[in-house]
């Protein structure tokens, strides 16, 4: 929504007759909580995982219980009918599986993510399949998706050694990384307004924190100028979350959270290492687009394409697209031709016949360059049965 009415698909999907959901992950400055005295260490205990597993459960059936209450009067009577006319079989054993559950639903559910909001929903859906759990998604849309990132620049790798060196000596003292009092979000608030009124000062802050991020055009500055960062409350991020992160660049594999030692793992996963969710890319039963950003150097594409290789070959429908972006372009930036894509993406969603895409379908922007990379991977992977994709097992 940050572009406004005019350029935000949230507006745009509004303006089509969607119903549109936006999804907020946990993390605020203000700690808001039913437990009035949780403890802030408490409060920010939470990695990826808790993200994936719980907070993005509880939106979905938020929205189920939303949108079955509107709908829900013809569904009922429909259910009625059918238990009636299966009285006679009532002992026999049904089981209606996770796809006729959202097959079934009296709606279309498609999710368009940014950055970690992508790896959270692959989190979600591929854990609801392992739980056997309806997903009650149609369609998935990543922008440039987290999950991979060994391909990163020096800082991003400095700061993974850092992270993962100090990390179970920080965690217990600094749980949550933000900025802590009134006054200090104050002062961030009136730099950020200097930077917009003295656009010298501004565009030097932005080129310093462009080369922090490895080159990456994004509009920092301009980010920090939103709303929702106030002097009253803002978003923070639970140290678990970086850790996690860094936990996954370290083992170039998209996993869950390693708790540090084999029985606690055992006890969350029952496996001695955390869950490998690149490895269980065959549980996706719905169609995936994933997009990335030619100019992105916080997820580079070679990143984005590493979901997109892992998908194809354990069989799921999904396509692959480049934009000239910059990881922030997603989501700060007004561009048309992006609207226009999610745009259609959402179309295929309300329509599930038309939603099914081929494996090999590839949308790019740049076809000559980009097509002949693709290419050369598919060609690479077809090589031989025994190849794999480094880090990962074999399909």
């Amino acid at each position: 929504v940050s572009n406004g009415v005019v350029g935000s698909p949230a507006f745009a999907a509004y303006d089509q007759g969607y119903d549109v959901f936006l999804g907020n992950l946990r993390g605020l400055v203000s700690r808001e909580h039913m437990d009035k005295n949780l403890s802030s260490s408490k409060y920010w205990k939470y990695s990826v995982n808790e993200h994936g597993t719980k907070d993005m459960p509880a939106i979905i059936e938020e929205i189920h219980k939303i949108k079955t209450s509107e709908l829900g009067s013809s569904q009922n009577l429909i259910g009625e009918e059918m238990e009636d006319q299966n009285d006679d079989i009532k002992n026999s054993e049904i089981q209606t599986s996770e796809e006729d559950v959202t097959k079934n639903q009296p709606y279309k559910l498609c999710a368009v993510c940014h950055s970690l909001g992508g790896a959270v929903m692959l989190m979600y859906v591929v854990t609801s399949r392992i739980a056997q759990k309806p997903h009650r998604l149609s369609r998935l849309v990543l922008l440039s998706p987290a999950g991979f990132h060994e391909d990163s620049n020096v800082v991003f790798s400095l700061v993974e050694k850092i992270i993962l060196f100090v990390g179970p000596v920080l965690a217990p003292l600094v749980p949550g990384l933000y900025i802590p009092t009134r006054f200090f979000r104050m002062l961030l608030n009136k730099l950020a307004r200097d930077f917009h009124n003295y656009p010298a000062l501004g565009g030097l802050v932005q080129t310093l924190m462009g080369y922090v991020v490895g080159g990456d055009s994004s509009n920092w500055v301009g980010v920090l100028g939103l709303p929702h960062y106030n002097m009253d409350d803002m978003p923070g991020v639970s140290f678990h979350v970086v850790l996690h992160l860094a936990q996954i660049k370290r083992a170039k594999r998209f996993q869950m959270y390693d708790y540090g030692s084999t029985a606690a793992n055992m006890e969350a996963y029952g496996t001695p290492k955390p869950l490998d969710l690149g490895a269980h890319y065959s549980l996706i039963d719905i169609p995936m687009d994933l997009v990335a950003g030619q100019r992105d150097r916080v997820i580079s594409p070679t990143m984005v394409k590493k979901h997109y290789k892992l998908m194809r070959k354990a069989g799921v429908e999904v396509s692959y697209n480049e934009f000239e972006y910059a990881h922030l372009d997603f989501t700060f930036s007004h561009r048309e031709e992006l609207l226009s894509y999610v745009m259609s993406r959402l179309a295929l969603a309300a329509d599930a016949g038309k939603g099914r895409i081929k494996q090999t379908t590839v949308r790019l922007r740049k076809p000559k360059r980009v097509q002949s990379e693709i290419e050369k991977d598919r060609a690479m992977e077809y090589r031989g049965a025994d190849e794999e994709i480094p880090g990962e097992p074999n399909g």
